[in-house]
């Protein structure tokens, strides 16, 4: 009987220490840091990475959706990273800013191709709120009478408050023959209205010109694409074909485009060397001036007006502000829509991409295009009365300063 009980009080213990050493790997385990408790691939931190981050917040919001969201089982656990890094750059608070997955990353690049379809409708991120920056001419949305500056409220049933620029593009476009519907507000009116629009094909337009009765010439560019520098050398070539010295360069809902169109265009009024925008990175020292190719065929015997509005951003504000502070031409019109930053697109893996806003914009004078935009010279509004009895303000107000004698 001694042996039988001592036998057992061998085993008991064996038991109890087999035990205790369970449950302490268990303790150990679930007390290492979180980023320990996962299988992942390339968690080594960056050999680059100066500063100190504590990850352990991270990890245990990770572990928390795993063991008690309902819908975590619905996520790839990478899709859960394209997630947190989507979140990672939404923290610069800078709508220009994106990361793109997969799919986001194939539109994006579909749409710099410009093999789209869609209702031809520039928009972007002001004051928090997905708004209509120019309505491109002849498209779906030009011909429902959007206007720069309407506040998308809705596109379909899809409330757009919590959307980003790449989102909201998303769902505006379409199959061609298709139906998208958005809520709008347009300021100046009591509610929000509904629109229902049919998706096409977009061809964007790039100039018009028209040389008047009164002998000035009019160059309407309604942006800049991959051709119209070389559309614009035409239009001017017409221009002095037209032996006139009136100009009107009407940039009125135009959203921008290519940097190397609007240099080359400013090009045509200002002597080689001088400064038509100055990308700012932050630090002076590290500012990069783009400056005229020189062309200059005017030598200053030119009477010049640009017409802008709140549709007017980008390489438009570029071209325009450059014309101001260098006091080739006189602005009129409304203050212009502000898109004055530089982004640059980013291979991270072989099918997702982030856009980054690396820079601003400067003009000549060291205005920040990107705090307010262009302030027009002469203000004139142009308002839904004048659209609807054909009346345009800011056109006449031109015409009046070219046609003034010279003092």
């Amino acid at each position: 009987m001694f042996e039988y009980l001592k036998t057992m009080r061998t085993q008991v213990t064996i038991l109890l220490i087999a035990v205790f050493f369970a449950f302490g790997i268990y303790i150990g385990f679930n007390n290492r840091p979180a980023i320990d408790q996962i299988s992942l691939k390339n968690k080594e931190i960056p050999t680059d990475l100066t500063t100190q981050v504590d990850f352990a917040p991270f990890w245990t919001v990770w572990n928390k959706i795993n063991e008690k969201s309902p819908d975590a089982s619905k996520l790839t656990d990478q899709e859960k990273v394209y997630g947190a890094i989507s979140g990672l750059v939404g923290s610069l608070n800078d709508p220009y800013s994106v990361f793109f997955k997969p799919d986001e990353a194939k539109m994006f690049e579909d749409d710099i191709a410009g093999s789209f379809s869609g209702i031809g409708v520039e928009v972007g991120i002001k004051d928090k709120i997905l708004t209509v920056i120019a309505p491109l001419k002849n498209t779906p949305g030009y011909n429902a009478g959007l206007k720069p500056g309407d506040k998308i409220l809705k596109i379909d049933s899809k409330n757009t408050s919590d959307l980003t620029i790449e989102k909201a593009i998303k769902l505006i476009r379409g199959e061609k023959g298709t139906i998208v519907s958005l809520t709008i507000f347009r300021e100046g009116e009591k509610k929000a209205r509904e629109v229902k629009i049919i998706r096409d094909t977009i061809d964007t337009p790039t100039l018009d010109t028209e040389l008047r009765s009164d002998g000035i010439f009019v160059i309407k560019l309604y942006s800049f694409s991959a051709n119209s520098a070389q559309l614009f050398q035409e239009a001017i070539q017409k221009f002095v074909d037209a032996k006139t010295d009136k100009l009107v360069l009407d940039l009125r809902g135009n959203p921008g485009g290519y940097l190397d169109s609007a240099i080359d265009m400013s090009s045509w009024f200002l002597p080689s060397g001088k400064t038509v925008v100055v990308e700012d990175f932050g630090d002076k020292s590290k500012q990069k001036v783009h400056r005229s190719k020189g062309y200059d065929i005017f030598n200053d015997k030119l009477k010049f007006v640009i017409l802008i509005d709140g549709g007017s951003a980008s390489a438009s504000e570029i071209l325009a502000g450059a014309m101001q502070d260098n006091k080739i031409a006189k602005l009129v019109g409304e203050q212009s829509y502000g898109k004055g930053s530089v982004q640059e697109v980013i291979n991270v893996t072989p099918d997702t991409l982030l856009k980054i806003t690396i820079a601003k914009w400067l003009t000549p004078n060291g205005t920040s295009i990107s705090k307010k935009g262009l302030t027009p010279d002469y203000k004139v509004d142009f308002t839904q009365k004048d659209a609807d009895v054909k009346r345009d303000p800011q056109m006449d107000k031109a015409v009046e300063l070219l046609l003034e004698p010279n003092p």
